[in-house]
């Protein structure tokens, strides 16, 4: 409802223009980088995960600890995170494979060939 109200109410163009902008040039942005690669890989997190329930009175950790993952939803592009490692302490680390459109097949043979990479 506050969605609808928000477009409704004369706030079209200060947020939701602003916004879908903003997500116009993100989608760009992977579409130049696609003019030259087949894939972007990146870190999950900007930091490695962290034990149950040590973040809990921290809510902008929690927020941001997903933070790297939003721009393959804003792009519109395939993306996957696979586990890549893990931290001194033995926490997970994680990957994320990001695509074209439409090329979720590229996508799953890049996390193909690293996990066989990982095993050998």
């Amino acid at each position: 409802m506050l969605g609808t109200y928000v477009l409704s109410a004369g706030y079209y163009d200060a947020y939701y223009l602003k916004a879908q902008k903003a997500r116009a040039l993100i989608a760009r942005d992977f579409a130049n980088a696609f003019q030259e690669v087949d894939a972007v890989i990146a870190p999950v997190s900007p930091f490695p995960a962290f034990r149950l329930g040590e973040k809990v009175n921290d809510p902008l950790a929690m927020y941001l600890s997903d933070i790297y993952t939003i721009t393959g939803s804003l792009a519109g592009i395939p993306a996957m995170s696979v586990p890549c490692g893990k931290t001194a302490g033995g926490l997970p680390v994680g990957m994320q494979i990001m695509t074209r459109h439409f090329d979720e097949t590229t996508m799953f043979r890049i996390a193909a060939a690293f996990e066989n990479s990982q095993h050998q």
